[in-house]
């Protein structure tokens, strides 16, 4: 029997389900355990209350302790920084990594007029949205996503900004009057993948995770995070990346585009690399990036 810790939102039990589902198909025995985290139970804004973690120090919590065996996070979720006697066991292939827009009157951004009050928690997406010029006004939010799309459809918000992943596992994509092209808004490190975290030394449980993994989504997210961590920032800073395994004249390689709100606007920059060494690519173009500061 393998223990999936999962948190408690419809989210996150679905993200869970999923796993498990593929887990069960390959013939394993796998049981839900609800835990609730720090993010859950205090509505307070991200940064105010730990920033980093705040969804997953309970999930590997309960890990180290042998409560469960295996944690499924939001990858953007999940700090840069290792913990000791954890593994990234499989980083299976990846939705749909893009923000969209849930806004009034089937309204897109180019359509929302001057003023209009968006909501997002995130710095990243202030930033951006800052920087195209249309004069919007973004607002912090929290909240599940019944609760965030509800604002909108209240009058209480003109639109609200959210992962297009997410959406699309709870079946909620009907809702979406946008898909913000990255051109315009770089969604968050990692933001759309999966991370399936288990014990580093438990090997049985590794194997079983083995066939979930896609390489190519963990090449990317790696290249993503290296630079997310080489900025030192956490995942309440504004920084936006997308990597994606391209083909070039030699086969195969990363391409990976970063974004860095300052004061005085949005940096954006890319780069492209070796496939089988992402870390080097995020670091290279992170370092880049802080040259332009």
């Amino acid at each position: 029997m393998i223990r999936l810790g999962t948190r408690r939102s419809a989210l996150a039990t679905a993200q869970s389900t999923l796993v498990a589902d593929e887990l069960r198909g390959l013939g394993h025995e796998v049981e839900l355990v609800l835990i609730t985290t720090t993010g859950d139970i205090n509505r307070a804004p991200v940064e105010q209350i730990g920033g980093t973690g705040i969804f997953v120090s309970a999930l590997r919590d309960a890990l180290l302790a042998g409560e469960i065996d295996i944690a499924v996070h939001s990858l953007k979720d999940l700090p840069t920084a290792p913990i000791d006697g954890l593994k990234l066991g499989a980083i299976p292939l990846r939705e749909d990594p893009r923000d969209v827009l849930v806004a009034r009157d089937g309204l897109t951004l180019g359509e929302l007029p001057a003023g209009a009050l968006v909501g997002t928690g995130a710095a990243r997406r202030v930033a951006q949205l800052d920087a195209l010029g249309l004069g919007l006004e973004c607002t912090g939010i929290r909240g599940n996503v019944d609760t965030r799309i509800a604002m909108v459809a209240d009058g209480k918000l003109d639109a609200v900004v959210l992962a297009r992943a997410g959406l699309s596992r709870l079946g909620r994509l009907a809702e979406v009057t946008e898909t913000l092209d990255p051109i315009q808004v770089l969604p968050a490190p990692g933001q759309g993948a999966l991370g399936i975290e288990c014990r580093a030394d438990d090997t049985e449980v590794l194997a079983a995770l083995a066939p979930l993994d896609d390489p190519a989504t963990r090449a990317a997210v790696t290249a993503e995070r290296q630079l997310l961590a080489t900025l030192e920032a956490g995942c309440t800073a504004p920084v936006g990346a997308l990597a994606e395994v391209v083909e070039g004249e030699d086969g195969p390689e990363l391409w990976l585009r970063g974004a860095l709100g300052q004061d005085d606007g949005v940096r954006r920059l890319s780069a492209n690399g070796s496939v089988d060494d992402p870390v080097a690519l995020g670091r290279a173009l992170a370092n880049e990036l802080l040259e332009r500061i």
